[in-house]
């Protein structure tokens, strides 16, 4: 039935969206490589307007242990300084006048098992928002059945939306497991 398909779509659609933000919320967890995403999210004073990094400046990785953030305008290389040494990243920006190099020191193991436990806080919030999709596409089918949609077809479909949601868990159980591995290797 049409109400069926709306609803698994809808779940879809939701579940998706869920993994593309745990996607993003992974790329922020340091692995220890340099990367240009660790700055994303960082606002530069832009002649009094917060404006984000990447608007004012390229940030490159030459190595795996640097970062290298070229200002457009040579009069923004102190805002970008400031802002990088604000944000309290865990690593110290070197002014050199034309550029700004950053040394990305290698984590302790210590430090690398406090990472994978936020990623699998990431994960689990990601799988506690699947989990809430479910309920809200079995409401829906329930509500279906109430409307007039015979019974075989709503177990049906709460068997689909189970299968959809037992699959996007795997999902988000391999991001976990390739950040973790990323993570844990020095």
């Amino acid at each position: 039935m049409e109400e069926v398909k709306n609803i698994l779509d809808q779940l879809q659609d939701q579940m998706n969206k869920a993994i593309a933000h745990l996607e993003s919320e992974l790329q922020k967890v340091r692995a220890g490589k340099a990367s240009p995403s660790m700055l994303d999210g960082l606002y530069v004073d832009y002649y009094g307007t917060p404006t984000p990094m990447n608007q004012v400046a390229s940030v490159n990785t030459p190595d795996a242990r640097t970062l290298i953030v070229q200002p457009w305008e040579k009069t923004m290389i102190k805002p970008i300084e400031k802002s990088i040494i604000d944000a309290n990243l865990g690593f110290a920006p070197q002014n050199d006048g034309s550029m700004i190099r950053i040394n990305i020191p290698p984590q302790t193991e210590e430090r690398r098992k406090e990472l994978v436990k936020k990623a699998k806080a990431e994960g689990e919030h990601a799988k506690v928002g699947i989990r809430t999709f479910r309920k809200d596409a079995n409401d829906n089918v329930k509500k279906a059945q109430k409307n007039g949609l015979p019974e075989d077809m709503a177990k049906d479909a709460e068997d689909k939306i189970q299968k959809l949601v037992d699959s996007f868990v795997v999902k988000i159980d391999k991001h976990l497991e390739a950040k973790e591995k990323e993570i844990m290797t020095v």
